[in-house]
Formats: C-alpha cells, sequence, structure tokens
C-alpha cells in the first residue's frame, strides 16, 4: 500500500462510489435543515434522515457524500490524548431502498483491497452475533478468513435509536502491528488497545424496533455507511494520530511557527499545540457554514471553541490575535473539497479576529480575578471553588465557566456546580418574570381549545370578506356578546386579516355586524392551531358568537406595510451584493412605510457602503420588477435558489415570492405586485445589535416624503437662526465653527494667564514647610488639562516648590505638582493630592510630581486646604 494524501483518498472514495452509480453530493452544512432536535450535523447519515425516514424523495436512490461533522462532549479530552478532536469527515454511501449487503460488503471490501490497496491479511471484519447472512457473504462470498471474523454482541454490532428503523452493523479493522498492542496473550479485535482500528461501519437497516424490543423486517432496507476520513487517512500515511496526518500537520506546522514551539518536546505543549489546531478547523468550518459567536446553541459551541483555542495560544506564549491567521491555512488545505471556503475566507477571517480580539479584553481581566478568588479559596483551605465567585466571573466579567473549570482542574480544585446551576437558574428565572412583566397576550397561545374551527386566512388575495364569529373573548374569558365600549378578542372562521407574524405587524380595520354594529380592530395575532386572534374595541352596536359579519382591512394601511416588506426583500439582495454572500437574516421588523433588518456581519458598514446599498433598491425600485408569489413544494422552492431562514423550520408546501431575477425568497407576507409601488428607500441608520449583527432602518414610500419634509424643515430653521440662505449655509457653518474654536482659544489663553497669576501671587506669599514652597490656589471653572499644562511649567522649576490646586465647577478636582527639589526633601504631588483627596471623601493620587484625585464634599475640601500646611509637614519625614 502506498501512502496517500487526505485530498486524495477523499476524491478516490467518492469517485470509487459514483463509478457504483451513487450521486455524489457536496457536504451539507454543519447546520442541520429543519431538524430542531440536533444542534450540529454529527454524523453522516443525519443530514438524510427525511430520505431514510420515507418523508421526502432524495434525488437518488444510491448517494455518496463526504459529511463535515462536528462533535463537541469530549471537548474537554481534546489535547490531551491524540484520538479525540470536534471536527471530521465522515465518507459515506448510502443506499435507500435499492442495494443491500452483497453490494456493500463487496464494494467495500474492494475500495480497501483494490482502491487503497490496503493488505487483506491485515483486515478484519466484525458481524452482529446473530447476523449469519452477514457472516455467510462475508467468509463464502467476499473469502474472508474465519479467524479474520469476529461476532460482537448488540452493544458493538446493532445500530438503533429507541423505537424505529434498525438494524445489525458490519465494522472494518486495521491490524496496525504488534508494536502498537498491548502485548497481552488475548490481544485481539476488540481490545482496548491501539493495534486493531476501526475504520469502515456498515449499517444494514432492516428492522423495525416497536419501542418494546419487538422487531419486524422493513419493506424497504437501506444501507447506510460512515468511515472516519481522518482515521484512514491514518491508516494510509502510516501515522499514530489524526494530528499527523498531511493536512491537520500542516494546520499546527503553522501554529507551531507563530509560537516559536515544536510538538514532541513537551507535553503541556503539545496539549496546547493540539487544542489549537482543533478548534480551528472545527471554528473555520462552523463559521463558513453561517454559525457566529454567541452564548446559545450552536453560536455558543463556536465562541467555546474559539476562546478555548485562544487561552491556550496564551500557554503557548502568543499574545496577540493570532488563530485568524491559521484559518486560512485549514482553508488552502480544505478548499479543494469545500470551495466555498476560498469564497468566503475574508468574512472567515474577520468573524474570527473579531471575536480574538473581544476575548483578549475578557480573559485579561478575568484571569486577574480569577487568580485572586483561586488564592483566597486555597487561603481559606477550602478544596471547593465558590460557585457564587464562578458565576460572578461569568456574569459580571463574561468568563466562560467551561474556562473556569479548565483552570480549577488544573490548580487540582473542584467547582460546586450545584450553587454556580443554581444561581444561573435564578439569573434566567429573573429574566422570565421581567419578560412576563412586560406584558403577555395570554390568549395567544392557549386557551382556544373550545373553538373547533380553524380561521382560513384570505388576505393575499382579498381586502374584505364575510365571515362568522366562532369565539368571543372578553376580560380573559369567553363570552356569549358584546355591547358598545367592550374590548375584546373576535375569532372568525374566515378573515382577511394579516396575522403578526414574520416581522410584520398585522393588520388594522373594522368587522361590521348588523344594524350598523362596528368592531374597531388595532391588532391581530394567530394561535399555533390556526386561529386568528382580531384584539380591539366596539365602537358601536354589538356582537355575539354566530353572528355574520364583515371583515375589511385598512386597505391604505396594508399598502404601506407592503411597500416596507417588499423593499426589507430588495435590501438583503443589496447587501448580499455589496457585502458578500455570507449576510443572511437575523431578523426583521415591518410596518408602515418603515423597515428594520437586522443581519450577520462583522463590522460597521461604511457611508459609501450604505449609499451603494441605497442606490441598488432604489435602481430596482424604479425597475419596476414584477414580484410573483408562489406556492410549491420546498424541495422545489430550493431547487429555485430561494433564501430561506437558518433554523427556521418550514412545512412541505412553502410561499416563494420572486421579485424580477434579483431576490428570491420563502415568505409568508403580504406583498406589492411591482416594485416601482414602494417609491423609494432612504436607509436612516446602521448600528450594532448584537456581536456579528448589525441593523439597518430605513423609510419607504410616504415615510422618504416624511423624512424630506423633516430635514427641509431643520434646513429652514438652521438658515433662519444663522441668517444664511440654504446654498450659503456649509459656508456659513463652517465660518461660525471656526470663530468658536478662535473664541475658545482666547478663553484657553486668558485662563491661562488668569491661573498663572494667581499661582505666582499664592507662591509670593508661600510658607516655607521643611524647606517646600507650600503655594495653594483655589480655582473654578478652569479646564483641568489647563492646569495640567500649568503644571509641567512649574515642574521645571529649579527649587523646591509644590503646587496644590483646589478646581470647582461641575466636579470638584484636586492636584498637585512637585519639582525635583520638592520631591527629594520628601513632598511628593501623589501623596499630597491622597491626603486631602481623604479628607474630602474623595479618592485618586498618582506620581511623585503630578497627580490629581476627585472629591465630593466642597466644605471639607475647603477645611482640608485650611490644613494644606500641616498635611504636608507630616508628609516629609
Amino acid at each position: 500500500m502506498q501512502s496517500m494524501g487526505l485530498n486524495e483518498i477523499r476524491d478516490k472514495y467518492l469517485s470509487f462510489f459514483e463509478s457504483k452509480g451513487h450521486l455524489r453530493l457536496p457536504s451539507f452544512s454543519l447546520i442541520p435543515q429543519n431538524e430542531k432536535s440536533l444542534l450540529l450535523i454529527n454524523a453522516g447519515m443525519a443530514p438524510m434522515k427525511p430520505w431514510f425516514s420515507g418523508e421526502q424523495t432524495p434525488p437518488r436512490r444510491r448517494v455518496t457524500t463526504c459529511q463535515k461533522c462536528i462533535r463537541t462532549p469530549d471537548i474537554e479530552r481534546v489535547g490531551r490524548t491524540a484520538r479525540h478532536g470536534t471536527f471530521f469527515e465522515m465518507l459515506g454511501n448510502f443506499s435507500f431502498g435499492d442495494y443491500f449487503k452483497h453490494e456493500a460488503t463487496a464494494w467495500a471490501w474492494e475500495f480497501c483491497t483494490k482502491v487503497m490497496e490496503l493488505p487483506a491479511d491485515r483486515l478484519y471484519v466484525s458481524v452482529y452475533l446473530d447476523d449469519d447472512e452477514a457472516w455467510d457473504i462475508w467468509t463464502k462470498e467476499i473469502g474472508v478468513p474465519e479467524d479474520h471474523m469476529v461476532r460482537f454482541g448488540k452493544e458493538d454490532n446493532f445500530w438503533e435509536i429507541g423505537a424505529g428503523p434498525c438494524g445489525p452493523c458490519s465494522e472494518i479493522y486495521f491490524d496496525r502491528g504488534e508494536e502498537f498492542g498491548c502485548g497481552k496473550p488475548d490481544c485481539k479485535v476488540g481490545c482496548d488497545c491501539d493495534r486493531y482500528v476501526e475504520f469502515w461501519n456498515l449499517v444494514f437497516t432492516q428492522f423495525n424496533n416497536d419501542g418494546n424490543n419487538n422487531y419486524t423486517t422493513l419493506p424497504q432496507k437501506n444501507i447506510d455507511t460512515g468511515m472516519g476520513l481522518e482515521r484512514l487517512a491514518c491508516i494510509m500515511q502510516g501515522v499514530s494520530n489524526i494530528f499527523e496526518v498531511d493536512t491537520i500537520r500542516n494546520t499546527m506546522k503553522h501554529v507551531t511557527a507563530i509560537a516559536g514551539k515544536e510538538y514532541h518536546c513537551d507535553e503541556k505543549t503539545d496539549i496546547s499545540l493540539r487544542v489549537v489546531t482543533d478548534h480551528i478547523r472545527s471554528t473555520t468550518m462552523l463559521v463558513s457554514d453561517g454559525v457566529l459567536p454567541s452564548n446559545e446553541g450552536r453560536g455558543y459551541v463556536l465562541r467555546r471553541l474559539l476562546r478555548r483555542a485562544a487561552r491556550h495560544g496564551r500557554l503557548l506564549g502568543i499574545t496577540e490575535p493570532f488563530l485568524y491567521k491559521v484559518a486560512s491555512t485549514v482553508i488552502s488545505e480544505s478548499a479543494s473539497a469545500y470551495p466555498e471556503l476560498k469564497e468566503k475566507e475574508d468574512y472567515i477571517v474577520r468573524v474570527i479576529r473579531t471575536e480574538e480580539e473581544r476575548f483578549a479584553t475578557t480573559i485579561d481581566a478575568g484571569l486577574g480575578i480569577f487568580g485572586e478568588m483561586l488564592e483566597r479559596t486555597r487561603a481559606e483551605g477550602k478544596e471547593v471553588f465558590s460557585g457564587d465567585d464562578a458565576f460572578r466571573l461569568y456574569d459580571t466579567y463574561g468568563f466562560p465557566v467551561d474556562l473556569t473549570i479548565e483552570l480549577l482542574d488544573e490548580a487540582g480544585i473542584a467547582l460546586d456546580r450545584q450553587e454556580f446551576d443554581a444561581l444561573m437558574t435564578e439569573q434566567k428565572e429573573r429574566s422570565r418574570a421581567a419578560t412576563a412583566a412586560a406584558g403577555d397576550f395570554g390568549w395567544a397561545g392557549q386557551g382556544t381549545a373550545g373553538i373547533e374551527k380553524e380561521t382560513d386566512f384570505v388576505g393575499y388575495t382579498e381586502k374584505k370578506c364575510d365571515a362568522e364569529i366562532t369565539f368571543i373573548i372578553a376580560d380573559g374569558e369567553s363570552r356569549g356578546s358584546i355591547t358598545a365600549g367592550d374590548e375584546a378578542v373576535l375569532v372568525l372562521d374566515r378573515t382577511p386579516f394579516y396575522a403578526e407574524s414574520g416581522g410584520q405587524v398585522s393588520d388594522m380595520g373594522v368587522i361590521t355586524g348588523e344594524n350598523g354594529s362596528v368592531f374597531e380592530v388595532t391588532s391581530v395575532r394567530k394561535t399555533a392551531d390556526k386561529k386568528w386572534l382580531h384584539s380591539g374595541r366596539v365602537i358601536s352596536g354589538g356582537f355575539g358568537v354566530s353572528n355574520k359579519v364583515n371583515a375589511a382591512i385598512d386597505v391604505v394601511r396594508r399598502a404601506a406595510v407592503s411597500r416596507a416588506h417588499s423593499s426589507t426583500h430588495l435590501l438583503q439582495g443589496a447587501l448580499r451584493q455589496v457585502l458578500g454572500s455570507h449576510v443572511n437574516q437575523a431578523g426583521s421588523y415591518v410596518e408602515p412605510d418603515r423597515l428594520r433588518f437586522d443581519f450577520t456581519h462583522f463590522s460597521a458598514v461604511s457611508a459609501s457602503e450604505i449609499a451603494q446599498i441605497e442606490n441598488i433598491v432604489n435602481e430596482k425600485i424604479l425597475a419596476g420588477l414584477e414580484i410573483s408569489v408562489a406556492e410549491m413544494a420546498i424541495e422545489d422552492a430550493k431547487a429555485t435558489g430561494a433564501t430561506a431562514l437558518f433554523g427556521e423550520k418550514y412545512g412541505d408546501t412553502v410561499r416563494v415570492v420572486k421579485m424580477g431575477d434579483f431576490s428570491t425568497e420563502l415568505c409568508g407576507g403580504t406583498h406589492l405586485d411591482n416594485t416601482a409601488k414602494a417609491g423609494l428607500i432612504r436607509i436612516v441608520s446602521e448600528s450594532s445589535v448584537a456581536a456579528g449583527v448589525r441593523r439597518i432602518e430605513a423609510v419607504v414610500g410616504s415615510g422618504v416624503s416624511e423624512l424630506l419634509d423633516a430635514e427641509k424643515a431643520t434646513i429652514g430653521a438652521v438658515c433662519a437662526e444663522l441668517k444664511a440662505t440654504e446654498t450659503d449655509l456649509v459656508r456659513k457653518a463652517a465660518q461660525l465653527t471656526e470663530e468658536l474654536r478662535a473664541a475658545k482659544r482666547e478663553i484657553e489663553r486668558l485662563s491661562v494667564i488668569g491661573l498663572k497669576a494667581d499661582f505666582e501671587a499664592a507662591l509670593a506669599s508661600a510658607p516655607e514647610v521643611k524647606g517646600v514652597k507650600l503655594a495653594v490656589v483655589r480655582a473654578s471653572g478652569v479646564p483641568v488639562d489647563l492646569v495640567r499644562k500649568l503644571g509641567d511649567d512649574i515642574r521645571s522649576k529649579s527649587d523646591a516648590v509644590t503646587a496644590l490646586f483646589a478646581i470647582s465647577g461641575e466636579k470638584l478636582t484636586i492636584a498637585a505638582f512637585s519639582t525635583k527639589a520638592a520631591i527629594s526633601a520628601g513632598l511628593k504631588a501623589g501623596d499630597l493630592v491622597k491626603a486631602v483627596a481623604v479628607m474630602a471623601g474623595g479618592n485618586g493620587g498618582g506620581r511623585p510630581d503630578s497627580a490629581t484625585a476627585g472629591a465630593k464634599d466642597p466644605v471639607a475640601l475647603s477645611a482640608a486646604l485650611e490644613k494644606a500646611e500641616e498635611i504636608a509637614a507630616g508628609l516629609i519625614k
């Protein structure tokens, strides 16, 4: 067998199974799609669950992939051993009701012995204890000797997760040789030592478990195989662990070059090198797939990996951000398989660097405080670190508890995790209570169980419709009828009212009944079981359950909301065009002629970029693009390239909104039929919402007119105040600004002259305290900076002089300056300021030649100044 690089192995595997009629698919994203039970993809088959379950039809019955995977349960062990890692690639070939055991085993053996040229006499195969069929296929058809076959029980060779599809499996092992063994006479396949390495698992999904361990044969039998790419690379390259595989080794070489360290020279150094190397691989892949650092969910996994790597960088002596540099090596090593890494390299690097820099401030402050807490714990003879201290580190200083635990483990001290968790729970309860106090729409999520009929929403095509009242809620309870003045919630069997959802505000309007009864609708919500709740007030007449009514929306308001929503789609398209394809929606809110759009981006958007984005949106508005809306199957929608929200769960049928060839998105909101009807857009602000999330606020349609009117009024008022015309306004403002600057400079000049005169007068009559002249100066409204400038002159004097200033204004400030001769005589500015400040209820200090402090009590300060001579005498030894 010849040595083979990891990238070459991957390509040979996928090409081999393509030759067997498999469709080669690119790796799925690490972010599970329509699968909320899974945080990150952790196995090759995980993204294909709908195909295995029959919920969706696969693109072909034979598929092969190399899937990016993340697993973090053993994160603490990564680095401490050379076996563990958080990122790996899983090679797999899959059959959805097509081929089964005969083909799966034959092709696995062919790939191992013919393509990889692994010696057959070093390969071993395990089968499930009762799977005689697999045993016979391996021994009689494939020709594996029985002394190279083993049978294992359910724990090792039967795949199942509770109820559902399951089946036996076969595993292929490679014998690395006696030198890797434990030396025991009974060392064999299944031993815990490193000799026999399992590298390929073939799962034969042929049964269904009813949940009570009763098994029936599946009508459609599937094949699910998984082989760790890095593990096979270890075998092919003859290395003992994943960190010596070519692509991973090259990443580590970059780390060692930055740190000035060598691998295999020191155990502690090796641990840190392995942690950084593994974690930067995971980090790079996660960011590429759209994960951003945060304090929850997959964002927290990313943040934890990144910060753990950064901390181990510190242990290697690296004090500057460096992970972003190593990320470029990860990208270059993997770009042939994942070209999107190269396309997103600038973004990936920027995200990682920003998080590194943010963590640098956290870790510097946190490590110091942690050290003090640890010393106190040891001094008190305790063996358990306070959960309260760990919580304070996390809550106040943003110091991750995982890092606290790791540092404590290194120090040989346990954490009172129970106390920490209890404090975290209390914090969450306080947060929930605060949310509840802010108000809750109690009937929006519960209490409609008595309403049998769902509401039929017709608002996409109709602005008004006839309906029947099916339920009335008033004063928190169901009612049979309501009359004028009552505030209530009406549930209808049909409605044109759009309910607040997807970031779009609800419609408003009226519901009218017989004899002129009017119900004003002010907001609309919908429940999970599809009941529309129309909140509002009876203006006249009355309403009862089963009454026939007419529901009509405010069409002018609906048009204004639609202008904003359609413009939001155009805005997202423009953002991706200007900033890059990494931009994804992180939230939005649209109301009449106003919009707010949150999106993923790791730096402020510049003024020129804002102008460019605004211009693109206005170009698309003025182009009069047709807006079409179509309902289709989710898979068909994805095939059109429609943009979907990460983490959003969609049904089998989705609504696709298309604006010319510029924007295609999945959306349930209301829209215009042509972009020209949006009028114009004007971006009014851009700001940061959270780490890696920016926000743009804008106005459209009549909102632009209102903004222009307001700006014109402001300009008019400024012109009147400055007695200037609009064309002359900028010149006039510049002239006034320069006059103010000149006036300020003159005031400062005169203030310095006055202050200097006050000091000279004080110095002339200053008492001599043990050989030092002490000049005390009281000043009012003088900037402290001017006092410091005068202090520079005072310190340059040759004789022994100390000046003490008390400056009153918005704040009370004390300043002192001592010449070299005064310091030599024993009167230091810092000591004098500190002593006076303490008497005046303040604090502060500074250098021997220059010091400042704050004071709180003006009366006490005045008394302290009276005793300045006495204080100075006490300080001179």
